[in-house]
């Protein structure tokens, strides 16, 4: 659109310019033509007069005499009867204006100028014509991309808009351009984006997680696998075998959490659980990888505490805990248990360095991390534990402490007026 408006708006300009510019050219033609020739004729006449006089007053009549009567460019040819021709200046080649004026004597004067001066006069008028056509044409050429751009900047912004939505980027622009049609396309459009934006946000918040969430359990069952590759122990494999089944039985749960967190993350499933158990299952999964690295990893604190949540999200927690105390702390790992008002409270804690000043309650924020690491883990740990109505804080900065905060009462009891007492953070 944009170019045809352009395209035709210069074609417009183009036959204006070409119909009055050639009549332009034409009449200046003409006019400087005539110029010459009357100059010509004026100093024909002129020059015939002065001999009348001379010849009248009886002086000489030389070419020295007459010399600055006639222009330097022109030639002039003076006949006397009786006498030799008088010539006047360089005789031009080519062609040339001429006029021949009769004295009152008998004499004539005939003045000739090079047709190459008209020419070069004609070429000039010509380039000047041709700069303001230029001119013109510039003129017109900015004239008409501003009037296209005005015009057809609101399809190009809604074309662009639709653009960006099929590859993928359904920002909402929200802009308007004051025209009905338009802008009821714009508004369709951009409620299509923020539609499409919810689901691309659920779908890579899964995809995210699911990738995130899966790698320990993943590692944890090959890890198994492999022992039982490597032993020929019958009570070995079973254990391992048995000990795989249940990190299965785990990653079962693990898909489905994240399935229903994707669907509706404020769905729980929560139960009342012996937190031990849960503890006892991770510092088994977890030893010998701290093993490896040459670290430990301990429990204490109070036992057999029961907590309200899902056994499989709170498993996900303390892994995201624990696994992000092997990657960026150092020294002992404790998961210390305590009760607190009608809570029950998991604190993991390192010897390590801590988190870094300026990250501080942000470290729960997606793709925030203090080192290099995804920034994921810590931001999945903190939706699974309050999709149950729990929740995960930083308690500490330095040495890190995270406390996972679980209800050890059913909601429907508390909501039915079961006494608990205030929340101590």
């Amino acid at each position: 659109m944009r170019r045809r408006l352009i395209q035709s708006t210069l074609a417009v300009v183009l036959v204006v310019i070409a119909v009055f510019g050639l009549s332009l050219v034409i009449v200046e033609t003409r006019t400087i033509s005539s110029s010459a020739q009357e100059r010509v004729d004026s100093e024909a006449l002129k020059l015939a007069s002065i001999v009348d006089s001379r010849i009248i007053g009886h002086e000489d009549i030389t070419a020295e005499i007459l010399r600055n009567q006639v222009t330097d460019e022109r030639y002039a040819v003076i006949e006397i009867p009786g006498k030799a021709p008088i010539e006047i200046g360089t005789k031009p080649t080519g062609e040339v204006t001429e006029h021949t004026a009769p004295g009152e004597q008998g004499e004539t004067v005939t003045v000739q100028e090079p047709r190459s001066s008209v020419t070069k006069e004609i070429g000039r008028t010509l380039l000047i014509i041709a700069a303001v056509a230029l001119l013109a044409i510039i003129a017109a050429v900015l004239l008409a991309v501003r009037q296209a751009n005005r015009l057809a900047s609101p399809l190009t912004d809604l074309a662009e808009t639709a653009e960006r939505l099929g590859s993928g980027d359904p920002r909402p622009r929200h802009k308007r351009y004051g025209v009905p049609e338009l802008d009821r396309v714009a508004d369709v459009l951009d409620s299509s984006a923020e539609r499409i934006a919810r689901m691309l946000t659920a779908e890579r918040r899964l995809a995210a997680d699911a990738s995130h969430q899966l790698r320990t359990p993943l590692t944890a069952l090959s890890m198994r696998l492999e022992e039982i590759t490597l032993t020929d122990d019958p009570n070995t494999v079973k254990e391992e075998a048995t000990i795989a089944l249940t990190q299965v039985e785990r990653l079962t749960d693990v898909v489905e959490r994240l399935l229903t967190n994707a669907r509706d993350p404020r769905t729980g499933s929560a139960v009342s659980f012996d937190l031990d158990e849960v503890i006892k299952q991770q510092l088994e999964e977890w030893r010998p990888a701290y093993r490896s690295a040459g670290r430990a990893i301990v429990s204490s604190g109070k036992r057999h505490l029961r907590a309200v949540g899902t056994p499989g999200a709170v498993a996900q927690v303390l892994a995201a805990l624990i696994e992000n105390s092997l990657m960026h702390g150092g020294g002992t790992v404790a998961l210390r248990t305590r009760v607190t008002g009608n809570q029950s409270v998991v604190e993991v804690t390192d010897e390590g360095p801590g988190v870094p000043a300026d990250l501080g309650a942000r470290i729960f924020e997606r793709a925030i991390s203090g080192r290099n690491s995804t920034g994921i883990g810590l931001a999945v740990a903190r939706d699974l534990a309050e999709a149950d109505g729990g929740r995960l804080e930083l308690l500490q900065a330095q040495p890190p402490v995270f406390g996972l905060f679980l209800s050890r009462t059913p909601l429907k009891k508390a909501l039915a007026g079961e006494e608990s007492e205030p929340t101590v953070r």
